[in-house]
């Protein structure tokens, strides 16, 4: 691109709005322009007020830019919101309604009748809703699925599209950094396992369904019945997930696995900056994924599938490892950007 294209990254102190700012330190396409954030940071330099918690610093640039206020209009017309859903529910539609462009992380608005949830390897063709859904100036929003979600469809779109896939049965081992910076204190998570994560088992039985279903005027939803029960395991980072599916045709080992292994994304999404090369790495070892080893995988982007084997009960069940706060949160918002932008969606901006 001759020039960059202006952001800026709303919450950009918590957890998914400081991977947000890291990301976009050498964005090609990208230029991190302004930070907002609470009333308390606001006017103060960011690189003073954020509690940095990735490794090393934050961006040089980035800690000089001043945080604005939430209420302050935004320079820059492409927005990347990591609010808080009891924030976004409000400020989302408002900005949206004036006229930008709001790709974001929040659960506010992904089941909304009129927002498309993304994942831009599995169901990039849903951004067609943003011909009926643009408020009259111009703006929208964009969401990408809760951090378990992501990792779930991306495994499920091969066997989707090859077999048809009737049930899914999914046990989420979910790592502390997805329930913020102090979602966890340190004396409930030590030596235990927490068997509840509030809302998430909803999310995850019902954004799949959105993501895998069609757009035809509306959304309709994927024929699918799908059940989670989600635990916090004391992980930092890095989501696995325990799935069996029972598909609508037959298949042997090596169809699945091969199904898995080969996918890839379309040639326009494969080419985004923060695409992985490979969307699926599928294990062959018999205790892989492990977060610790496999998180990283395609820059924390590729999704991990181990352990694919015979299920007794719904015919198939294998494990899959994404990395929260990268693939499941701030860069699928990004790449969830970068497909508006290969798609001619920003327009001339």
């Amino acid at each position: 691109m001759a020039r960059k294209i202006p952001v800026a990254v709303l919450g950009a102190t918590g957890a998914v709005g400081q991977q947000l700012v890291a990301l976009l330190e050498g964005h090609p396409w990208f230029e991190l322009s302004e930070v907002a954030a609470s009333e308390r940071s606001a006017g103060r330099l960011y690189g003073e007020v954020v509690d940095w918690r990735l490794e090393g610093s934050p961006p040089e640039a980035a800690g000089r830019l001043r945080v604005q206020p939430p209420e302050q209009a935004p320079r820059s017309r492409l927005l990347l919101s990591a609010l808080d859903a009891a924030v976004a529910a409000e400020a989302e539609r408002r900005l949206a309604r004036a006229g930008y462009a709001v790709v974001s992380n929040s659960s506010s608005h992904r089941m909304d009748a009129d927002v498309p949830l993304v994942v831009p390897e599995v169901n990039a063709l849903h951004l067609r809703a943003l011909a009926a859904s643009r408020t009259p100036a111009g703006g929208f929003i964009v969401t990408n699925p809760n951090c378990s979600t992501t990792g779930l469809v991306v495994a499920l779109k091969p066997l989707w599209d090859r077999f048809g896939i009737a049930e899914v049965q999914v046990t989420t081992l979910q790592a502390i950094s997805g329930a913020g910076l102090d979602g966890v204190s340190g004396g409930a998570i030590t030596d235990n396992v927490i068997p509840f994560i509030s809302g998430e088992e909803e999310k995850l039985e019902c954004e799949p369904l959105k993501i895998l279903g069609t757009w035809e005027g509306r959304f309709v939803p994927a024929e699918l019945v799908l059940s989670a029960t989600c635990h916090r395991v004391p992980v930092l980072h890095g989501h696995l997930e325990s799935v069996s599916v029972r598909l609508k045709s037959s298949a042997g080992l090596d169809d699945v696995r091969q199904a898995l292994a080969g996918f890839r994304a379309e040639p326009d999404v494969a080419g985004l900056p923060s695409s992985p090369a490979i969307p699926i790495r599928v294990h062959a070892a018999p205790d892989r994924p492990q977060p610790r080893l496999d998180r990283g995988e395609g820059a924390g982007m590729t999704v991990t599938v181990g352990r694919v084997r015979p299920c007794p009960v719904l015919g198939w069940k294998f494990n899959v490892l994404s990395h929260n706060l990268i693939r499941g949160a701030a860069g699928a918002a990004l790449l969830n950007a970068e497909l508006l932008v290969a798609r001619g969606e920003l327009g001339s901006d």
